[in-house]
């Protein structure tokens, strides 16, 4: 038995943007500590390399998102929004050392109505 049929197709999604969503966080801040003394040129190739695997899992978790789970594109993209504000805050906190504040727990609350408006009709 393959252990990704065992995983429910939502949750398949939701994995697969997560650890997505992880690659691209990396690719677009991450050169910005670890390769802050080589030239702008060295590091978007190194960022382009690491968002090729960011690409090798988002575009299966949209495509079984939307083609197999039923999920609206919509949905996907709200899905995308929440998973990016939940991986960036604790990369930009404990690997770029930035401050805490208060304004993040408010567009938390933002994402959360949008979340909402996104899924009450489905």
């Amino acid at each position: 038995m393959n252990f990704l049929n065992s995983i429910p197709l939502s949750l398949q999604t939701i994995l697969l943007l997560v650890a997505s969503n992880v690659f691209m966080t990396f690719a677009w801040y991450g050169h910005l500590k670890s390769l802050a003394t080589v030239p702008w040129y060295t590091a978007a190739l190194v960022s382009w390399g690491i968002a090729l695997f960011e690409y090798l899992l988002q575009v299966p978790a949209n495509r079984i998102g939307f083609q197999q789970a039923g999920f609206s594109v919509a949905q996907l993209k709200i899905m995308q929004e929440i998973i990016t504000l939940t991986v960036f805050l604790p990369f930009a906190m404990i690997y770029l050392k930035q401050p805490f504040k208060l304004d993040f727990v408010w567009a938390g609350l933002c994402m959360v109505g949008a979340v909402y408006f996104i899924f009450r009709s489905a």
